[in-house]
């Protein structure tokens, strides 16, 4: 079962009513198998569009479509759902699904702290920093992003699937 971590809308960033996913441990591959792994489990569940690379030091959200992480090298600490969020560690082997609204940002990292991304039927995401002007439209856009057919690690048996309807 994943950690669930709730944000509200703070005023500046909307966060979302769903649960931000948290999945501790995942996988005990490290390095390219394990991004190669994380790769080929988001691809066979329909999250694609994938990358690798860090998260981003400034608080960002993405409107228009939900996220999956794989940490697969390193550590971080990861501040989620804005300035008045939560502080998290993640370490490679973490899995964070985040709903579309939900703010991220890096605090700091680690050994070459590195994930796969990816997201729903590949959808191109947009770039929300909560900046002014940003909402209503953003609101607006997040409210109308469907809960995914399927759970990046678990298809259509556990996770998102269940947790989010």
């Amino acid at each position: 079962m994943p950690e669930k971590l709730y944000f509200d809308d703070d005023g500046v960033i909307p966060n979302s009513h769903r649960p931000l996913l948290l999945y501790r441990d995942v996988f005990s591959h490290t390095g390219e198998q394990a991004a190669e792994w994380l790769e080929s489990k988001f691809s066979s569940n329909n999250w694609t569009n994938g990358w690798r690379w860090g998260v981003y030091p400034f608080h960002h959200y993405h409107s228009n479509t939900h996220e999956v992480l794989g940490v697969f090298k390193g550590s971080a600490l990861l501040l989620l759902g804005g300035d008045n969020g939560k502080e998290v560690q993640v370490n490679a082997g973490d899995v964070i699904i985040i709903p579309a609204g939900v703010a991220h940002k890096c605090l700091s990292h680690t050994n070459g702290f590195t994930v796969v991304g990816a997201y729903p039927n590949g959808l191109k995401p947009d770039m929300r920093k909560g900046e002014a002007g940003e909402r209503p439209q953003a609101d607006k856009q997040i409210a109308a992003v469907p809960v995914p057919e399927t759970d990046p690690l678990y298809g259509t048996e556990a996770g998102l699937v269940t947790i989010w309807k």
